[in-house]
């Protein structure tokens, strides 16, 4: 799992389909196989299977790196938004599966669900409790 860098609404809706397709272009040039992937708003989440010769610092270094020129190449006005060329944040969150595949690509699939489910709980702090429902 990695994070965009900005949190930006544009970012997601509008680009979406591209940043996904230059991921899997790139896992595929590095014979990674991607077993479940979702794309959401701030951040990606990848279940990925990656050849014995190449570390998970290696992979996780070159799909940002080489995915973030790709984008700024192709997207030229998102430099001005992004300054510096960082388009994911530092950092990465990696876990071994084991026998846990099938539970983590259910996960990944329903992530995007559980989150407006929990989105639209979180809203109810937020509603004033003075104001009676009718």
């Amino acid at each position: 799992m990695f994070y965009i860098r900005k949190d930006d609404a544009f970012i997601y809706y509008e680009l979406r389909a591209d940043i996904q397709k230059i991921i899997k272009d790139l896992c595929k040039w590095k014979g990674v196989e991607i077993i479940e992937g979702h794309m959401m708003p701030d951040h990606i989440h990848l279940l990925v299977e990656i050849p014995p010769k190449m570390s998970v610092s290696q992979f996780m270094g070159y799909l940002k790196g080489k995915s973030a020129m790709m984008i700024f190449n192709r997207h030229a006005n998102l430099k001005y938004k992004f300054g510096n060329r960082n388009f994911w944040a530092t950092g990465y969150y990696v876990s071994t599966v084991g026998l846990n595949t099938a539970t983590i690509q259910k996960y990944i699939r329903e992530q995007e669900k559980q989150d407006q489910i929990e989105d639209k709980l979180n809203t109810k702090e937020y509603e004033d409790p003075f104001k009676g429902s009718r």
